[in-house]
C-alpha cells in the first residue's frame, strides 16, 4: 500500500463513520494538529501511530489493510456473541449450531 493509499484509507474510514479529523484525534489519542499535518501533507503515519488510529476506529491493522469488498461491521452484541463463541470447545460450538438451527426451524416467518 502506497503512502497516499494509507492516507486515503484513513479519510475513507472517517467518511464512512461521518467522523471529523477532530473526532478521530480524540478517539485515537493523537493530537489534532499531528493528525491534520499528516493527512494534509500526505505523510504516511508510522506503525505505532497507525496502530493508535486503528484503535480509535475500533479495528485491527489487518482490518485496515483488508481490501476485500465484503467487509462486515459487527454490532456490539454481535461482537460479544462472537467472543463467547470463540471461547467454546469445538463440541460446544457444534451443539450451539444445532440449537440455533432448531430455533430457526421453530421461528415463524416475518410478515412483510
Amino acid at each position: 500500500m502506497q503512502e497516499n493509499d494509507i492516507i486515503n484509507r484513513i479519510i475513507s474510514l472517517c467518511n464512512a463513520r461521518s467522523w471529523t479529523f477532530y473526532r478521530l484525534s480524540k478517539e485515537s489519542g493523537i493530537t489534532y494538529s499531528t493528525l491534520c499535518t499528516m493527512l494534509h501533507k500526505s505523510n504516511a503515519p508510522s506503525i505505532p501511530t497507525l496502530i493508535k488510529i486503528c484503535s480509535g476506529f475500533g479495528i485491527t491493522l489487518s482490518d485496515f489493510f483488508d481490501d476485500g469488498s465484503e467487509h462486515i461491521l459487527l454490532s456490539d452484541p454481535q461482537k460479544a456473541h462472537l467472543h463467547r463463541w470463540n471461547t467454546l470447545t469445538p463440541e460446544n460450538q457444534a451443539a450451539a449450531d444445532k440449537y440455533i438451527d432448531y430455533l430457526l426451524s421453530q421461528q415463524k416467518p416475518e410478515k412483510e
